[in-house]
């Protein structure tokens, strides 16, 4: 939100945050003579997601702003993310980035909810309509940055045996996920009820929860203003619907139809918008910048390279936190399956939105990638250590 350039170049105060970031990590590196950790599962997909931005830049038809999207959702998430690798090598340390990543969330949500909650209150919002936004231009924007991190303050709670870790926990849940409800999201709702399950398999009282967590989704689906809300999928109401007069499924077709002419490149980065005009414009009044799926988005924006990498990315991701989850002590378990469950969040959201090609996005799956491998180095070089112990003293 905060911006401003520099002659021709265009910068905000994510992007120097990132650099001071990234020149602190360098010198103490050097100051230390310290080893950096890179090669990893991640390394290779996200060198060859990284090539793909590249081609996206040069078949883009605006190079410029093109150049922008790779720099910002791109390049600067996995300088970040490698930062975070190297030096999130103990558990406090991941909890103090999932603490700032708590802050943002907190301080993105509380507005939101407050205005929202004012609206309804005084009758002058209709939910058929987009809910008010303060920060975000739209709500789904809200829930997108909510959902993850309120898949890992749920594992935390559940599973952290840190009171503290549990306390602070809970206060972001009853704050992440009012506004998640708040941002009446029908795809927040679907990814916090994929989350939901997965977290009740994860626990031993595992019926108990599931069942809990049905007759919780039930109650939350029968409350007027979001039973109105979810209702809207199954009428014609100003082309809101999935398969109404502007819906998704619309929208999807109509991608895939110019994806026929832009196959392995896609449209680059930032050419949606004007590569779908001839399949959209003349027909709807709607304007889009992206196809609101997670296939559909990479391969737009990145080509079948792009789409193949990151595919690649979640794999390895979802490997690499669930073998941790698996071989993780105490301390470090809830971290990990906070991250797993955020990319289911991810991803079941991605059905039908938009979970990456944001500045906080992109650097929100970045850093969240990066604590669930930093876990993993963490967790091996522990496992290590314990099956080669020093030799007794004399």
């Amino acid at each position: 939100m905060i911006r401003w350039h520099y002659a021709f170049y265009p910068t905000t105060l994510l992007e120097h945050a990132i650099g001071l970031t990234a020149l602190a990590f360098l010198f103490e590196t050097w100051r230390s003579g310290a080893r950096i950790s890179w090669r990893t599962p991640l390394t290779a997909p996200t060198l060859l997601f990284a090539l793909a931005g590249a081609v996206s830049v040069i078949v883009a038809p605006s190079h410029t702003a093109a150049l922008g999207l790779f720099r910002a959702y791109i390049v600067e998430p996995i300088i970040f993310a490698f930062v975070l690798i190297n030096i999130v090598t103990t558990v406090n340390r991941a909890l103090l980035v999932l603490a700032g990543l708590a802050v943002a969330g907190t301080f993105v949500a509380v507005p939101n909810a407050v205005v929202v909650l004012d609206a309804l209150r005084s009758h002058t919002y209709d939910v058929t309509q987009t809910p008010p936004v303060v920060i975000y231009t739209t709500a789904n924007a809200l829930a997108l940055f909510l959902g993850p991190l309120i898949a890992v303050a749920a594992s935390l709670l559940l599973h952290s045996r840190q009171p503290i870790v549990r306390i602070f926990s809970a206060l972001f849940l009853v704050v992440g996920a009012a506004a998640m409800l708040l941002s009446f999201s029908r795809g927040g709702y679907l990814a916090m009820a994929a989350v939901a399950v997965g977290l009740a398999l994860s626990h031993r009282r595992r019926v108990v929860l599931l069942a809990g967590a049905a007759v919780a989704g039930v109650v939350i689906a029968l409350l007027p203003p979001v039973f109105h809300r979810i209702s809207l999928e199954f009428q014609n109401v100003n082309g809101t619907t999935l398969f109404g007069r502007a819906g998704r499924i619309e929208l999807w077709s109509a991608t895939l139809q110019m994806l026929r002419e832009h196959v392995v490149f896609g449209a680059g980065l930032a050419g949606f918008a004007e590569r779908i005009a001839p399949f959209w414009n003349p027909t709807h009044p709607e304007r889009f910048i992206d196809p609101h799926n997670i296939v559909l988005n990479f391969w737009v924006e990145t080509g079948l390279l792009g789409l193949f990498a990151f595919a690649w990315i979640l794999i390895a991701g979802f490997r690499l936190t669930w073998r941790a989850w698996k071989a993780a002590p105490a301390l470090w378990r809830p971290i990990v399956l906070g991250v797993l469950l955020a990319l289911v969040a991810v991803v079941v959201h991605g059905l039908v939105d938009v979970p990456y090609f944001k500045n906080d996005l992109s650097l929100e799956f970045w850093t969240l990638m990066a604590i669930g491998q930093a876990a993993a180095l963490a967790i091996s070089a522990g496992s290590a250590a314990s099956s080669n112990p020093a030799p007794a003293s004399a």
